[in-house]
């Protein structure tokens, strides 16, 4: 059996390369690392000077004193589920923040919302299997559910979330097809990209028409934090556990990412307890780090309430800038707008970090990745955030969490003359 050179080796002619005898269908390589430009307008980066680096120290010091000798066993000598204190704090804010009742018993530690998704995925999906998800949704859940050899389909979004008419229309015809979908994903409070907020009575029929289709729901609220404009609804999970009995059909995620710094990737997932079980069962990385989990346990106990409400006010600032930028730079009488034949319609977020943008007709934001770049603007096209990338082509998201007010103004700018130069 001979053995072929994988196409992107640089290996000179002749030479051993380790680099052929790795299996196929691996993503491209990695490419050489660049600092993040100026105009950097992806990801999830959020305001630097808002994370709290003084209070973090101190909890620091107070968590290693308390806790240190600790270090020496793995899960800290504890519950693999993660450190008790945090797992504590997390039920207390959920049951007092986002109306869920709430047990540590119930919750896992992750290592962020990343590993949540791998976890579930891995429990729930085969290849060739069906996910239902929103048709503007997280591009991370996209790829991750492809690797498993599955596929998303697009239910349709409002101003209010996924819309339920079109939700019930698919399970139906996808049970008749004999592909009823593994669960459905979705993304209620802060939607990433759009930002909206599902109402509850719009929670109520989601969760309804699921039960009635026996299709457990993913509900990702990494976002819900952030959430500035009107009060915070219950969670799916929160209404269906009050509302059924026996086991909810939702398994909750959250994250620290936002709220906190999503440089110390600790996430959670809140659910039936044997559902915990077996995804513990799954999580074979040996356990979260532990020295972001008691940082964080300290750290959040005595000040994340009010450090979130200072952060909303932050964000809320910044997307006013954003939005002010986008209808300055794209709205009707400007360049883009004469370019394009009609002008860019921007979002208006309930919280977050993100505006989603939606251009005329036939135009498609990949077409600016390139230019833009050389001009040290990046951005995320809209197709890579969308189920349907021909749908998701004339859309564009920006991130304004981690720019300045002046960045957010010079970057927009000058994304609008590339638009319009090409």
């Amino acid at each position: 059996m001979t053995e072929t050179a994988r196409p992107n080796s640089d290996a000179p002619a002749g030479a051993f390369d380790i680099a052929a005898k790795m299996v196929d269908g691996l993503p491209q390589p990695a490419g050489a690392w660049t600092p993040i430009p100026r105009f950097s307008f992806v990801g999830g980066n959020n305001d630097s000077p808002s994370v709290p680096v003084g209070g973090l120290t101190e909890a620091a010091m107070a968590a290693l004193t308390k806790h240190g000798a600790e270090l020496a066993t793995y899960n800290l000598g504890g519950n693999p589920q993660g450190f008790a204190g945090l797992r504590e704090f997390v039920a207390e804010s959920l049951a007092a923040n986002a109306h869920m009742p709430t047990s540590s018993e119930q919750v896992l530690v992750v290592s962020g919302s990343l590993q949540a998704l791998d976890l579930v995925n891995t429990a729930f999906l085969r290849p060739g299997d069906v996910v239902i998800a929103e048709e503007a949704t997280y591009g991370g859940m996209i790829s991750k559910v492809a690797r498993r050899g599955a596929r998303c389909i697009g239910v349709e979004l409002d101003d209010d979330g996924i819309v339920p008419e079109h939700l019930e229309r698919l399970l139906d015809e996808l049970a008749g097809a004999g592909t009823p979908p593994r669960f459905i994903y979705t993304i209620p409070t802060v939607q990433n990209p759009t930002g909206s907020v599902m109402p509850i009575g719009r929670r109520r029929e989601i969760l309804a028409i699921a039960r009635h289709f026996g299709v457990p729901i993913f509900e990702d609220e990494c976002y819900s934090d952030l959430q500035w404009t009107g009060e915070r609804p219950p969670t799916l999970r929160a209404l269906d556990c009050a509302d059924s009995e026996g086991q909810s059909v939702v398994i909750y995620c959250g994250s620290f990412s936002k709220s906190i710094a999503p440089a110390l990737r600790v996430g959670y997932i809140v659910a039936d307890v044997p559902v915990v079980r077996q995804l513990m069962a799954l999580k074979d990385d040996a356990g979260t780090g532990a020295l972001e989990q008691l940082v964080l346990a300290e750290y959040a106990a005595a000040h994340f309430d009010d450090h979130v409400s200072q952060l909303r006010e932050t964000l809320r600032e910044k997307c006013a800038a954003m939005r002010h930028a986008v209808n300055t730079h794209m709205g009707a009488l400007s360049r883009v707008a004469i370019k394009l034949g009609g002008p860019v319609q921007v979002s208006d977020p309930k919280g977050g970090i993100f505006v989603w943008l939606t251009f005329p007709p036939g135009t498609d934001t990949a077409r600016y990745l390139a230019p833009a770049a050389e001009r040290g603007i990046q951005f995320n096209e809209g197709a890579a955030w969308s189920v349907d990338p021909e749908w998701g082509a004339r859309r564009m998201r920006l991130c304004f969490g981690s720019l300045s007010h002046q960045d957010i103004s010079d970057g927009v700018a000058a994304l609008a003359e590339v638009i319009a130069a090409n």
